[in-house]
């Protein structure tokens, strides 16, 4: 039997007030109906601010310590539930079971580490310049945030977000991808479950223009934090710019994977194959390029081309699969157009470049790992993000030009290298213009205790994850205490 979900505003369980619903379908199966969601528009948005701001002023006044004990069973209950939450996202976003299944982790990871903050959220006591004079800072919540997610990372991605927003003592209105309603109205249950009073935490799904943006531009929203499309992002920034709105944006990537000359070969083989056809390529830090010095270039290619053309795509839930589908039909679109404008371009296709349409694929949107070789930095199949599939294999002569080449887009979230040199690696360390660099790892695998996000335009400068996320969700409050009794004056009374 389908399940039909609901929204969830002021503690309740509740249908879009105009009775309209979309469906949401296994990518890798259209006809395993994962469930009916709330097509939701102004009305229910309205009703969910109301609740967050209504509920606001309690929740600040809660002890911190305490709602960190909320987020710890919230985490506890996401690990007691982890296989059947892996489960639900495989079938509606596609990626195989064991990619769920971290998925679900670094949210377990999350609100383990979040809740840990319910005990410290530092400021700094510094000593004062005229005697008899105490000065410390203290972090302050906002109020009421807007949390935007995307579909690839449907479990983790909101528990960045959501659970350092409320340690730090905000309410929350969440509105996740129209692609993984299920995965987010599970966690929001989970957060139930574990005591999240009623109102802190609302969740609404539906489009992005009838209840995500305006959701952005509410009077009574406070922060917004997104997750998505450069497009979107720039959107958000003037919309939230012109209203003086404290706004997070975390956005596109095109990493490379440097791999020089002295490189463990077989390392970096394996490196490029799962950073770049991990999720199905559909990660804002998967290696879409590889920039590969060109003494070594022939023979990894040979052993590159040979495992991608080895990998095993199926549905995520069956344990042969290594590469689920994508995500939906515009997702095929996007990944057939830039392998056309590949080929155009004069790139050499030496894998895949085609959708399996045989009666086993059918019912799916499976496309084939794709790799192009003698790509162009300026080419726009090494420029533009691709969001699938798709690795571009580039040739550098150096240590200086493969950066160079790292270097040469628009974006700058994550970067990689393979080398046994540790001068060459810290080189790299210093010189690549990226918010993250692995060292002998694919672009991929951020952990929840560092900084994740990017420079250029990747982002607006803020980052999630690690200490760094508690600065988008709360204010500094500079506090002095005189107890000489006496006017004294700063920057004048000292002697």
């Amino acid at each position: 039997m389908t399940e039909s979900y609901k929204n969830f505003i002021g503690g309740e369980w509740v249908a879009a007030r105009s009775g309209k619903t979309f469906e949401n379908r296994n990518p890798a199966d259209n006809q395993d109906l994962v469930g009916t969601f709330p097509d939701s528009d102004r009305d229910d948005l309205e009703a969910a601010v109301k609740a967050a701001r209504g509920a606001y002023d309690s929740w600040r006044k809660t002890p911190a310590p305490h709602r960190g004990e909320i987020l710890y069973r919230a985490g506890q209950i996401l690990k007691d539930r982890k296989e059947e939450l892996a489960k639900i996202m495989t079938r509606e976003m596609g990626k195989v079971l064991k990619e769920t299944r971290g998925d679900v982790q670094e949210a377990i990871d999350t609100a383990f580490y979040a809740a840990g903050e319910g005990r410290r959220l530092f400021g700094d006591t510094v000593p004062c310049e005229l005697p008899n004079k105490f000065g410390m800072s203290v972090r302050c919540p906002i109020g009421v945030c807007v949390m935007i997610t995307p579909w690839n990372f449907p479990m983790a991605i909101p528990s960045w977000k959501i659970f350092p927003a409320l340690i730090c003592g905000n309410t929350v209105v969440f509105k996740p991808a129209t692609d993984t309603p299920a995965s987010a109205a599970k966690f929001v249950e989970v957060l139930q479950q574990a005591g999240v009073p009623a109102g802190v935490v609302n969740f609404l799904t539906g489009g992005g223009s009838k209840v995500g943006m305006p959701l952005a531009e509410h009077p009574q929203v406070d922060v917004v934090s997104f997750t998505g499309s450069t497009e979107v992002g720039r959107r958000l920034a003037e919309s939230c710019g012109r209203n003086l709105k404290r706004l997070s944006l975390e956005m596109g990537g095109k990493n490379a994977q440097i791999v020089m000359d002295d490189a463990d070969l077989d390392l970096a083989v394996e490196g490029a194959l799962w950073g770049g056809f991990g999720t199905t390529g559909q990660r804002c830090t998967a290696t879409s390029r590889v920039v590969l010095h060109e003494k070594i270039a022939d023979a990894f290619m040979k052993q590159f081309v040979d495992r991608v053309n080895k990998l095993r795509l199926g549905n995520g839930l069956e344990a042969s699969s290594e590469v689920g589908p994508l995500v939906n039909q515009g997702q095929v679109d996007t990944v057939e157009q830039y392998v056309k404008i590949g080929k155009d371009e004069g790139a050499k296709l030496v894998a895949g470049g085609s959708r399996l349409t045989d009666a086993a694929y059918s019912r799916g949107f499976f496309y084939r790992p794709t790799v192009f070789d003698h790509v162009k930095p300026t080419m726009r199949i090494a420029q533009e993000e691709i969001f699938g599939p798709v690795v571009s294999c580039l040739r550098a002569r150096s240590l200086e030009e493969a950066i160079e080449i790292q270097n040469g887009t628009i974006f700058g979230l994550s970067s990689s290298i393979y080398t046994r040199d540790v001068n060459k690696a810290f080189q790299a360390i210093r010189d690549i213009q990226a918010g993250i660099t692995y060292v002998n790892s694919p672009t991929i695998g951020a952990e929840v205790q560092l900084p994740f996000g990017g420079v250029k335009q990747t982002g607006n400068g803020h980052r999630e994850a690690g200490q760094t996320v508690y600065d988008i969700f709360s204010e500094w409050k500079s506090v002095y205490v005189d107890y000489s009794g006496r006017l004294q004056k700063a920057q004048i009374d000292v002697s």
